[in-house]
């Protein structure tokens, strides 16, 4: 391995989180039956898939059989057996079950706090459309009787999620982003960026629907805690009053891009030069979702159910961020 590749440095970082986790993967690494597969091991293989946009488990099994590379990093020995597919399928249930994904991301971000790539003060929050994995023809009637054709033949009908449902992945819905594009099955994915060097300090997933991005906004910045000020950068779909007087309340600045009428944005807060940084600073954000669709597959999910696609996105925001502090340098 040469001594500059980048995966050296993520793996510094990786083992100092893991080091933190050892009591709780202690606790999720059963000892009854066949040897399963260590936790560490899980969440490794889990990392490469998404910095090599490996597109299956399958795929990734088949790269750890020969790729020294993928072997160094994992902690496998050149002679050490693979893993069967359905087995280290069945030992990922585990990372969701005991929350170990979310466990890592938050020891990532405290590495991150350490080393002071993060303000603590200024953020930003957008929204990204995450297509479903289920197809048009299984968005199907709630009656039974309805059902005709298998839902292969839906033209002309008027289909709406209050009468359909996926019958394939029954919490995605349909939705489109503005009028006149097409609609999707999808989810809706929200980040919250720390504005100093554009880390992912918080994500949710949530099901797609007209008030969820403000909702999102609301329980991201909630999670922070704290009660000292700090800015929030945003689009103009934030550009509510209601959302205006409940983060004053909380002592958040919103910094939120003005609409054209009506806009809940005053003098107050564009007068200041913070807010003229927050507003270019937060198109930042549009990278890290470029990069989680592209890099990290995040374009249509892999996993179908809201707990495990949000479980899937909080891995590919720890990879970003990962990936994000090497290239920062870290200590």
């Amino acid at each position: 391995m040469p001594k500059d590749h980048p995966l050296r440095a993520i793996q510094m970082i990786i083992d100092r989180s893991l080091a933190e986790l050892d009591g709780h993967s202690n606790q999720i690494y059963s000892d009854l039956g066949r040897p399963s597969i260590p936790p560490e091991h899980l969440l490794r293989a889990f990392l490469l898939q998404v910095f090599y946009s490996v597109c299956s488990e399958r795929q990734l099994i088949e790269q750890l059989e020969y790729n020294l590379l993928f072997r160094w990093f994992v902690g496998l020995g050149m002679d050490d057996s693979i893993w069967v597919p359905t087995v280290f399928t069945k030992n990922r249930d585990r990372l969701l079950d005991n929350g170990t994904v979310q466990r890592f991301f938050q020891t990532i971000l405290v590495q991150a706090r350490h080393q002071g790539f993060l303000s603590e003060e200024h953020f930003s929050v957008d929204g990204t459309l995450l297509e479903a994995w289920a197809s048009q023809k299984s968005f199907q009637p709630n009656d039974p009787e309805d059902r005709q054709g298998g839902g292969s033949d839906f033209r002309g009908q008027k289909r709406s999620n209050d009468t359909h449902a996926s019958v394939t992945d029954t919490d995605c819905r349909l939705y489109k982003k503005a009028p006149g594009d097409a609609s999707r099955l999808a989810y809706l994915g929200y980040v919250l960026m720390d504005n100093r060097q554009g880390l992912i300090v918080g994500d949710q997933v949530t099901t797609a629907d007209g008030t969820a991005e403000v909702d999102a906004a609301l329980q991201l910045m909630d999670d922070l805690g704290g009660s000292q000020r700090i800015t929030l950068g945003a689009d103009k779909g934030y550009d509510r009053h209601g959302f205006f007087r409940d983060r004053r309340d909380r002592n958040v600045t919103p910094h939120v891009a003005r609409k054209c009428k009506g806009s809940g944005v005053d003098g107050r807060t564009t007068r200041h030069v913070g807010y003229s940084i927050s507003t270019r600073v937060r198109k930042r954000i549009e990278s890290i979702f470029g990069w989680m669709k592209t890099v990290g597959g995040m374009r249509k999910t892999r996993f179908r159910r809201l707990e495990r696609v949000g479980m899937h996105f909080t891995l590919v925001s720890t990879a970003y961020n990962l990936v994000r502090m090497a290239r920062l340098g870290v200590a």
